[in-house]
């Protein structure tokens, strides 16, 4: 039994035991309802994972396999399963709610615009947005947690003569071009074999944009993968792009007809002020584009890679570079006109479309629908706000309920934002691509698409009860929680979703215990149930100062395994701890719509 010292009144130690809490209720009832006897068989286990658990499909092997698991306890015995390691066993990694080595089970042989797909903004930034470095390293890490859009901002270097990766107009240091490519190329397929898109925002010139193809041709090599025609009538799947490299961004004009560029270049710099992704004098909220109607912002003062006319600030009247347009498998732009002209859907030939996340907040309140209808076919990437200097994020769910794939998020720093982002992208196995949900894709009568703003019925009901926690006392030290008293755990369950999915509970706290027993149960109403998120979050109650962080995880609500469940919990950055978890029971009930 462990014990911890806590100060009290400043001069003496109070000892405080982490005590080995006894099984809930309801698992000594399942335990003695599947075996009687009071020591459980392999096949008094099967029963139990296929009638309580719901895993219809196990085997007498998967059962043999818990037993061989437990072998080297000291509690396990050949004879069968004794109430003590029963426990052990759904606290354990065989019983996990959403299993972490989970397979790849959608169907993965549909476009690229039928999925939601992993995706990072900046991705070479080190930390804030303005002034830290720029760095492979960050790619890396993101490669190895199964990012799957990598984003490269490419500008000149100061004798123009070679190319660098940096956050535009910003005081952030530059790394080198071929050093991202050569660490995308070693980390790309490393968590999954499933296609990476490098996402370029393009400030160069001819004859750096032909350097930049020598450069992309010779290092993926046959990785590389090359569109068959320049208008791309319908994006390749992924299953297609396995361990594939594809580029997107937009394809260079070989004739700039503008004859009056000269005469609008001081009015397009005045328009570049606002700029989203490329960095400018910092404005506010309001340009004089938002003072007029939402719905007829027409989007001018943008300035993100897609926009024409920042790119003919940047680039000189010549021929662009064959060879990188040949390099272009998802062609990006930025059609001029409203909004809704933007979202037209185009049936010779797709396309991505990159919004800011102020300006697609303005699209999904007057063309919400539209919105939808253009993501069936084509792409849709939304990016950060230029006032998130500290490389804070929004909320990505907006984004995906309305059928965004490329919902991109700063992978920087941590936050609820990228909890989210972690929860939607353990689905699927991991791999980067989540297969959109049907109703996002259908088309009904007279063309009808799925609307966010309707209020539906609700469609399921997810009850979720918190039987206990363990682990602390192994993962966190004394000083990460409170140092004068003893531990005051609670723990918040919450939805995220749709807005009439979207709630929050949580349990009483529970004082004085390591091993902290809630025994209650919440109800949860869904009408999405397809893109809700289950949020966790555990904390440690301070009364002078703000609650201690004590764990959390996100998991996605349509691949939750029902029945007595652990819940592995993560630290602030999304790493998952050693020992900390937690036991609960899952159970769904559908209704009659």
């Amino acid at each position: 039994m462990l014990k911890q010292n806590f100060k009290v009144c400043l001069c003496w130690e109070r000892i405080f035991k982490a005590r080995v809490a006894d099984p809930p209720a309801d698992v000594k009832h399942a335990f003695y309802h599947f075996s009687p006897s009071g020591m459980m068989t392999v096949d008094e286990l099967l029963r139990f994972l296929i009638e309580h658990q719901g895993e219809k499909n196990a085997t007498k092997e998967d059962a043999q396999a818990v037993f061989d698991s437990l072998k080297h306890l000291k509690i396990f015995q050949r004879t069968g399963l004794q109430l003590e390691a029963f426990f052990r066993y759904l606290l354990g990694d065989h019983n996990l709610a959403h299993p972490l080595s989970q397979k790849v089970h959608q169907d993965m042989t549909a476009p690229l615009s039928h999925y939601f797909i992993y995706t990072g903004h900046n991705s070479y930034l080190t930390g804030n947005q303005i002034s830290s470095d720029c760095s492979d390293v960050p790619i890396i890490k993101a490669l190895k947690r199964g990012l799957r859009v990598v984003e490269l901002d490419l500008w000149p270097n100061s004798t123009k003569d070679d190319v660098l990766v940096l956050h535009g107009w910003t005081l952030t240091t530059p790394v080198e071009l071929i050093k991202c490519l050569r660490s995308i190329k070693e980390y790309a397929f490393s968590a999954t074999p499933y296609p990476v898109i490098i996402t370029f925002e393009d400030h160069l010139t001819p004859d750096l944009q032909a350097k930049v193809a020598q450069m992309v041709t010779q290092t993926f090599g046959n990785m590389l993968f090359y569109p068959e025609s320049d208008c791309v009538k319908e994006f390749s799947s992924p299953e297609e792009l396995k361990y594939r490299i594809v580029i997107s961004t937009k394809p260079p004009k070989e004739d700039f007809e503008d004859k009056s560029l000269s005469s609008r270049r001081n009015n397009s710099q005045q328009d570049k002020d606002s700029a989203e992704d490329t960095w400018g004098r910092m404005s506010g909220d309001l340009t004089n584009d938002d003072e007029k109607s939402e719905c007829d912002t027409s989007e001018h003062s943008q300035c993100d890679g897609d926009n024409e006319a920042c790119d003919r600030l940047l680039r000189p009247l010549e021929a662009a570079a064959p060879a990188y347009k040949n390099l272009i498998s998802i062609p990006a732009g930025k059609p001029k006109g409203k909004l809704s002209e933007k979202l037209k859907v185009e049936t010779d030939k797709v396309r991505r479309l990159s919004l800011s996340e102020k300006t697609f907040e303005k699209a999904t309140a007057c063309h919400g629908t539209e919105v939808v209808r253009f993501t069936q076919r084509n792409i849709l990437r939304i990016y950060p706000r230029a006032t998130r200097v500290n490389s804070s994020n929004y909320n990505p769910l907006i984004g995906w309920m309305h059928g965004a794939q490329m919902v991109a998020l700063n992978m920087q720093g941590y936050g609820k934002s990228l909890w989210l982002m972690h929860g939607m992208f353990r689905s699927n196995g991991g791999c980067g691509y989540v297969k959109k949900p049907d109703f996002l894709m259908n088309m009904g009568p007279n063309d009808k698409v799925f609307d966010p703003k309707a209020r539906l019925p609700v469609k399921k009901i997810l009850k979720v009860k918190v039987y206990m926690g363990d682990g602390w006392h192994l993962d966190f030290e004394q000083r990460h929680l409170n140092l004068w008293s003893p531990p005051e755990f609670y723990t918040k369950v919450g939805i995220a979703g749709v807005a009439a999915d979207k709630t929050k509970k949580k349990t009483k706290k529970r004082k004085g215990n390591w091993t902290p027993v809630w025994d209650e149960e919440f109800t949860f109403q869904l009408t999405v149930p397809e893109i809700a998120l289950l949020r966790i979050e555990v904390h440690e109650y301070n009364m002078s100062e703000k609650d201690y962080f004590a764990g959390q995880t996100c998991l996605p609500v349509s691949e939750l395994r029902p029945g007595i469940r652990a819940v592995p919990l993560f630290n602030r950055k999304g790493e998952k701890f050693t020992s900390l978890r937690l036991l609960m029971r899952f159970e769904f009930v559908e209704v009659d719509v």
